[in-house]
């Protein structure tokens, strides 16, 4: 291996996401050690890199499309774009192509090990996984080092849909830095939006994309006292259409969405009761956020969020797509400020026996050397 390793990831957006966030923890993590080339499928969401920090050693190379027919002409451009790095990590669907091209050009072109990550699913797949996707995977991923998944759901079909052979399948939950969380946080810290001492916020953290049903949030705001305020901390497309739906029902002056917050340590604090409303979802940072911060969660039962919560939060959780249901537990947690306190010490608590990022940084740096010390980039 070369005196300082390097490591292409591919990404068909680099906007904050949890894959993203957690790539940049693992750049940051790791500093000067390692020299990171990063791709962004569209170049103009690359939001999640002004979080790098000072100390990481990152580049921005030009690189083939990864969106395109996967044609032997194309993938042969990617697995010759691949070349000349110690290591090459893939990102969910939109970098499939990039794995296809590894399976078949591996060989030709000398190209490094590699190690997809599946971290969920869009709107698309969200409820059933397409049959042609399935099929695609199943091949490009014949030589891929490892694939790694952060929940048991992912695991699951990995080995089971994908038919994936159990030493190249890695469970590595994603984990945080919990005790960041503990600080009290400022009631001032978003712009334009001061918690006043009489009120209540339930909380997301959440792209405001379709998938994640964020209406479901703005119509539960309805039925709770006037003093309970709902904060959605995320951007995308579904903004307009959230505002709109908080107007139509009367609740536009509760409803607030500040755009994407950087440091959510600083903000989750503020919150009293944290909410999920999406379809799909395997093993979601916000809620480990959320608990490490000393709230309860209302969510619907999806990917790991039923073994992920205390047992004491499960009777919060509903099913997928329950509006009523979901309506129900928040109301319930809104009037029972005791067991809020109940549950947020139990998930805390959880979060830190269990969730912590120092075990999820360990694994991957293990996962990570260890094929690049096997496979060292030889010239």
């Amino acid at each position: 291996m070369s005196a300082t390793p390097k490591i292409l990831h591919l990404h068909s957006t680099f906007d904050p996401g949890g894959k993203e966030l957690r790539t940049v923890r693992l750049i940051n993590e790791w500093g000067k050690e390692v020299d990171h080339a990063i791709v962004s499928g569209d170049l103009e969401k690359r939001g999640a890199a002004a979080m790098l920090g000072k100390k990481a050693k990152v580049s921005w190379p030009k690189f083939p499309s990864l969106q395109g027919k996967p044609t032997p002409g194309r993938l042969a451009k990617l697995g010759k774009a691949m070349a000349g790095y110690n290591l090459i990590c893939t990102y969910n669907w939109g970098a499939i192509d990039a794995v296809m091209a590894h399976t078949i050009f591996a060989d030709t072109y000398k190209l490094p090990p590699l190690v997809h990550h599946e971290d969920g699913f869009n709107e698309d797949e969200a409820t059933r996984l397409k049959k042609r996707r399935n099929w695609y995977r199943k091949i490009a991923l014949g030589r891929t080092a490892a694939l790694v998944v952060p929940s048991a759901k992912l695991e699951d079909i990995a080995l089971n849909v994908w038919d994936q052979p159990r030493t190249r399948v890695r469970h590595i939950p994603n984990g945080i830095d919990t005790r960041a969380y503990a600080a009290p946080p400022k009631r001032d810290i978003l712009p334009r939006l001061i918690k006043h001492k009489d009120e209540f916020w339930i909380g997301s953290l959440a792209g405001l994309r379709p998938v994640k049903q964020l209406e479901q949030l703005v119509r539960a705001m309805e039925s709770l006292p006037a003093e309970w305020q709902l904060v959605i901390a995320g951007e995308g497309p579904e903004r307009d259409r959230l505002l709109a739906e908080a107007e139509k029902i009367g609740v536009e002056d509760r409803v607030h969405l500040p755009g994407f917050v950087p440091q959510p340590q600083k903000l989750v604090g503020l919150f009293d009761i944290f909410a999920l409303s999406s379809q799909s979802e395997q093993f979601p940072i916000s809620v480990v956020e959320a608990m490490s911060a000393g709230l309860p969660v209302a969510a619907p039962r999806v990917g790991d969020i039923g073994s992920m919560v205390s047992s004491e939060n499960g009777p919060f959780l509903v099913d997928a797509g329950d509006e009523k249901a979901l309506a129900a537990s928040l109301a319930k947690l809104a009037a029972d400020p005791a067991g809020r306190k109940r549950i947020g010490q139990a998930n805390r608590q959880k979060a830190r026996d269990e969730f912590d990022e120092r075990k999820m940084i360990e694994r991957y740096r293990a996962l990570y050397w260890g094929l690049m010390q096997k496979y060292p980039k030889k010239g």
